[in-house]
């Protein structure tokens, strides 16, 4: 059976902070082996102090941009920007967030989400003597669909898929390409108790000892497709005014 709450206690968190220490604290005692926390990104980056002066958040977006994937303007003049950010991740604003952030100030995601799980994981392991598991979220849209959802960034001592090739389904035909982002999916599930205005930013997942393990394995940045095998390099505006001008380049006196 799968369990989830989210811990109380947590206040505003703040350059500096230990987040393994007020975590262990709010827990009050009650985690056990196998358990897995899901943290909200923000409180990581606010505690490792990745707020930074912008008053023109879309600089920040800019900064932290590594390739453009596609931009929109809606009727109302707001545009939206799907980039890679230095993570590797494609998302809108490159996770810069300027929400429950000092005015003038925007947030930036980790440095490097996977060590900070890392982290986590090891001195809530030692803290509070449960063999726990942790994931770092955020908020992310999907290709194809309306809606986001939260997702892994970040992993410590979780095992971020699982891999189902090889085996058989339930009327024995094999399975080829079965393999699903469990850490995506429990970072989606988590945000159903965290929720994004109840200052709950941790979560606690039990019922799914079988992912938790040793602190070296494979962290989120393993999620993220290589260039090599992605599809979608491209929006599909982007692309078509691509291959124009390659054409047009190409028949050119």
């Amino acid at each position: 059976m799968l369990q989830l709450w989210a811990l109380d206690g947590i206040g505003e968190i703040t350059p500096g902070d230990d987040l393994v220490s007020i975590i262990a604290a709010a827990s009050h005692g009650q985690l056990q082996d196998g358990d897995i926390l899901v943290v909200t990104s923000k409180i990581v980056s606010k505690a490792e102090g990745r707020i930074i002066d912008a008053e023109d958040r879309e600089d920040a977006i800019t900064a932290e941009t590594v390739r453009v994937v596609s931009t929109r303007t809606s009727p109302t003049g707001h545009t939206t920007r799907i980039v890679e950010n230095r993570l590797g991740i494609v998302a809108a604003a490159a996770g810069v967030d300027a929400s429950n952030t000092p005015a003038g100030t925007v947030l930036l995601l980790p440095v490097d989400p996977d060590a900070s799980a890392r982290r986590l994981a090891e001195g809530l392991r030692a803290r509070t003597g449960a063999h726990v598991g942790v994931i770092i979220s955020d908020t992310l849209g999907r290709a194809w669909r309306e809606g986001q959802t939260d997702s892994a960034i970040g992993a410590g001592g979780v095992e971020v898929f699982e891999d189902l090739r090889g085996q058989t389904d339930a009327e024995g035909r094999p399975l080829v390409v079965t393999m699903p982002c469990v850490a995506d999916e429990i970072a989606a599930a988590a945000d159903l108790v965290k929720g994004k205005a109840t200052r709950k930013p941790v979560a606690v997942v039990r019922g799914r000892a079988d992912l938790v393990g040793a602190l070296d394995l494979p962290g989120a940045r393993s999620i993220v497709r290589p260039g090599e095998r992605d599809m979608f390099r491209q929006g599909a505006d982007e692309a078509r005014a691509e291959g124009f001008a390659a054409g047009a380049a190409s028949v050119a006196p």
